[in-house]
């Protein structure tokens, strides 16, 4: 890098302007230069974040500048996320991405052999479920923990202020306004614990596992979710014991996993539809259309209504 100091010309009492004159020379001879060195340098280099799943890549959206591309893996809300396949396009993607995130906890598998095959030293990689400490064999979805987009989201703030030093200030202010953003999601989430906390409740799968144990909520029937998230078959004793739990109305919601409909699944809906018990839709994907922020507030109230207007 050039560096060049200027003299402030001041002329003694000789006048002697031939050296003032020298002075000036050089410092304009090494302003030229730095203009040239500055005129040649290549432009900062876009930053390119790729999110195995749409969520973080809606919040990457909201946290990056102008500088950055966001792109999303798993983005179609009506997919089977398990049965999802990669593409030589995305192969393509992750290997040009500075910035990759993916959930872990084994729930995203194939972004480990995509990255393994397409090596990269520049490379930050975000593993979301190592910030909040879950590891394979616990419920895999943590975005639905509360805690976990804001570790998030502090750690991709960090990736991108190192790559983009200065722009620290603008990353830090929307980082500040992320956060502020998902108050009302907690305030929520507080007013439902105080009004429903030890409620009864079930699921077709431990989608929303996270945040019914953050609203206080009772859950029955674990091992039959985990079977069908694991796309084995339910054992017969655990069946028995969820239908009994919709039949008896032992239970006061069923959140149903709208994005896997498997024929056990659908038949614990029917069952919960005939015995008027509410069911209420969670998606393991972010509905097009709207924010992270939006999409949790949304399941929610859906859940805070049906609650609230149970006979």
């Amino acid at each position: 890098m050039l560096h060049t100091v200027c003299y402030n010309i001041t002329l003694d009492r000789d006048n002697r302007k031939g050296a003032a004159v020298l002075n000036l020379t050089r410092c304009v001879i090494a302003v030229a230069l730095l203009a040239i060195l500055v005129a040649t340098q290549p432009a900062f280099a876009a930053i390119s974040i790729v999110a195995a799943e749409n969520f973080y890549g809606d919040v990457a959206q909201q946290l990056a500048g102008p500088n950055t591309t966001v792109s999303s893996i798993l983005s179609n809300p009506d997919q089977d996320p398990h049965m999802f396949e990669v593409s030589p396009s995305i192969a393509r993607s992750i290997s040009t991405a500075t910035i990759v995130v993916y959930n872990g906890a084994d729930y995203d598998p194939w972004m480990v052999k995509l990255l393994s095959a397409a090596r990269s030293a520049n490379r930050k990689v975000i593993i979301v479920a190592d910030l909040v400490h879950r590891r394979a064999g616990d419920n895999p979805h943590i975005w639905y923990d509360p805690a976990t987009m804001p570790a998030y989201a502090k750690a991709l703030t960090a990736a991108l202020m190192e790559r983009d030093l200065p722009h620290k200030p603008d990353y830090e202010l929307r980082l500040q306004n992320f956060l502020a953003s998902l108050r009302p999601q907690e305030l929520k989430i507080a007013e439902l614990r105080t009004k429903f906390a030890g409620t009864d409740v079930t699921a077709t799968e431990p989608v929303f596992g996270y945040m019914a144990a953050a609203l206080g909520f009772k859950m029955h029937n674990e091992r039959f979710q985990a079977a069908i998230m694991n796309n084995t078959e339910p054992g017969a004793s655990d069946v028995v014991s969820f239908e009994r739990d919709l039949k008896d109305r032992r239970v006061q919601i069923l959140l149903y996993n709208s994005q896997a409909t498997g024929a056990a699944a659908q038949r614990m809906v029917r069952i919960a539809q005939q015995a008027k018990i509410p069911v209420i839709g969670v998606t393991e994907t972010q509905p097009s259309g709207t924010t992270f922020q939006g999409w949790m507030m949304g399941q929610l109230n859906a859940i805070d209504q049906a609650l609230s207007n149970r006979s």
